[in-house]
């Protein structure tokens, strides 16, 4: 709760979970975590340096056990990635990286968001059913505070877009108060002249009618709007 947002999140999700993953006096598993929302490139986060290197190797691939847990809801298990026959070209990338067995396991979310916990292992057939059932467990209450975290984030979102919006309608409607001043037109008269010096330059709107403002003014424009 007192991460700063859904990045941080996982960020200290993966940690924890990865040191969960540690019993009978054994090393911490590397754990990975991905994330997918809509609209929105792919965030992952990591316990260590590996896990982190290994979860952008997925991340890059079309055909990986992470991604099919993530996209069909469904835990994934490689015993051995150098027999694997399912994703060899992902499981040869794993070898390299001394990894021998994988686990990836379904976070259920909403808002068109999915997510996978994933585990990695040196020794080959790492994850017993007894290891699988544990992680499913522990998977169905994380989900709990990750889909609650999305929630948050999706929020913040909006309204993150919603003041940039307004920040560019301030731009825009004042530089077609300065052209209809300029030219003594109308406003759509002058809403249209904006639009075709954006076309004609290859600029975003926003961008003409800052620059038109600038060379009206020296000061910048502000929105007032209370976020």
């Amino acid at each position: 709760m007192d991460s700063l947002d859904v990045g941080d999140f996982l960020q200290e999700l993966a940690e924890y979970s990865g040191g969960l993953a540690a019993f009978n006096g054994q090393p911490r598993l590397d754990c990975a975590i991905t994330l997918y929302r809509r609209r929105k490139v792919l965030t992952g986060a990591g316990n260590t340096n590996r896990a982190r290197a290994l979860n952008e190797i997925q991340e890059y691939m079309a055909h990986s056990a992470c991604m099919t847990a993530l996209r069909e809801g469904r835990t994934v298990v490689i015993s051995d990635t150098a027999s694997d026959k399912t994703w060899p070209e992902y499981a040869q990338n794993l070898l390299k990286e001394g990894v021998h067995s994988v686990l990836a396991v379904p976070l259920t979310l909403e808002h068109e968001a999915s997510a996978s916990l994933n585990f990695f292992s040196s020794e080959t057939s790492f994850f017993n059913e007894g290891l699988v059932a544990r992680a499913q467990q522990y998977a169905a209450q994380a989900q709990k505070a990750l889909r609650l975290a999305v929630r948050i984030g999706s929020k913040q979102q909006l309204v993150d877009e919603l003041y940039e919006a307004m920040k560019s309608r301030t731009a825009i409607d004042l530089s077609v108060g300065v052209i209809m001043g300029q030219q003594h037109c109308s406003q759509a008269d002058a809403f249209e002249i904006l639009s075709r010096a954006a076309s004609s330059r290859n600029q975003k709107l926003r961008d003409v009618a800052e620059n038109l403002l600038h060379n009206v003014d020296v000061h910048a424009v502000e929105t007032r709007f209370e976020r």
